[in-house]
């Protein structure tokens, strides 16, 4: 009989679970809700990236529906060869009028658009120069450009300099930072790194992926929040997290978005969006530009929500969004809260080492505009049942 030469994988499982670090997939029942069903249990959901609650916005449902029917359920192609699609089109001019920009492309997500537009744009001679708790997808797009990685200690603009003032003289440098970082949920320090690539050169890029429908004018971004517009040579967004749908753009000059348009790899080799996908995202900029209540509510009750944190004692680190982290520190203790609020009808994710540093497992929790005031009372009530019985708070 055949060895199995994957049998490797099972002992990394095993290891997995010894460390407490294994976890099934919550299976989602229904809708994308901020009270939702999953496995088979009625939760609040704590644990969605769904920001302004645009996944069953009436306006995007019509949307979709409407573009299934006229065009399909598929383009059919590489936007390269046949699948560039008058939708495309028009969804990447919003995009470009949105962020005031010169244009947009899209791509099919935003790991794909961040790693894409890196490995695409930088080679071996250049030097990226990167926060070290940026996203996992620019690391990714780092490496595959093979350019020479400086990684500065997080939010350290002096480091940053610093590293850029040791150099040599390379082709090129990228500064490289979140806008709003994914686990701790603070803010990257854009107008001091906009300062420091104007000093050195260098090509500035932001990664607004949880900062698009939450920061800045109507949803614009840290790029606006902060009033760096035209400062910033390279904006990352994501189309499947406020937005309500999927992908992932980048915005910058026209020249810059046709070579993308030539080099990026996974433009040139990935089948384009869906037809109900385009028109559901143009759909969300309609809203976003018009329905200014969704993020009034988002950030009400974002602060609601953080107080009632704060008040019992929880440890929410340096959040400055509606990220809000309840930091516990070990693995197993993570897991073994996350599963009891589970079981208690609270849905908030534990995370542990690698998507976090190891000794600052936590509990993410990402505040909705569409959260009742009671859903999140309740969830602050169970948060504050379960630390005590843990020894957390």
């Amino acid at each position: 009989m055949r060895a199995d030469p994957l049998q490797f994988l099972s002992n990394e499982l095993t290891n997995l679970k010894e460390q407490g670090l294994y976890r099934h997939l919550r299976i989602l029942q229904g809708e994308q809700l901020p009270h939702a069903t999953f496995d088979q249990k009625s939760v609040v959901n704590l644990s969605s990236n769904n920001y302004l609650g645009l996944t069953t916005h009436p306006k995007l449902r019509e949307a979709a529906l409407d573009a299934v029917k006229r065009y399909g359920v598929g383009s059919g192609s590489v936007r390269t060869i046949a699948g560039t699609m008058e939708l495309h089109m028009e969804l990447e001019r919003r995009l470009a009028a949105f962020k005031k920009v010169e244009a947009v492309v899209v791509f099919q997500s935003g790991f794909t658009a961040n790693a894409g537009t890196v490995a695409a744009i930088l080679g071996k001679e250049d030097a990226i120069i990167s926060d070290e708790l940026n996203h996992a997808s620019i690391i990714d797009g780092a490496r595959l450009s093979r350019a020479t990685i400086k990684v500065f200690p997080h939010k350290e603009v002096d480091a940053a300099r610093k590293i850029m003032s040791e150099l040599p003289a390379t082709p090129r440098k990228l500064l490289i930072t979140d806008g709003v970082f994914s686990m701790d949920g603070d803010l990257g320090r854009l107008p001091e790194l906009c300062n420091a690539a104007e000093e050195f050169g260098a090509i500035m890029m932001v990664d607004d992926a949880h900062a698009s429908g939450v920061f800045g004018k109507q949803g614009r971004g840290t790029v606006d929040h902060f009033n760096c517009h035209g400062r910033v040579d390279i904006q990352v967004g994501t189309l499947s997290k406020a937005i309500g749908a999927l992908g992932g753009y980048v915005a910058g000059t026209r020249n810059f978005i046709e070579f993308l348009y030539h080099r990026a790899r996974p433009f040139l080799f990935s089948t384009s969006h869906p037809p109900a996908v385009a028109a559901a995202c143009i759909a969300a900029i309609d809203v976003l530009e018009t329905e200014p209540q969704w993020m009034e509510r988002l950030w009400d009750n974002t602060r609601f929500f953080k107080a009632g944190l704060q008040a019992l004692s929880f440890n929410t680190g340096r959040s400055e969004s509606p990220i809000t982290p309840v930091i516990v520190g070990e693995a197993p203790k993570a897991m073994e809260m996350s599963d009891k609020l589970f079981a208690r009808g609270v849905f908030a994710q534990g995370l542990g080492f690698p998507t976090v540093p190891r000794g600052s497992a936590r509990l993410r929790t990402i505040v909705e505009a569409t959260h009742s005031r009671e859903d999140l009372q309740y969830a602050l009530d169970m948060f504050g049942k379960v630390g005590k019985e843990l020894g957390v708070i």
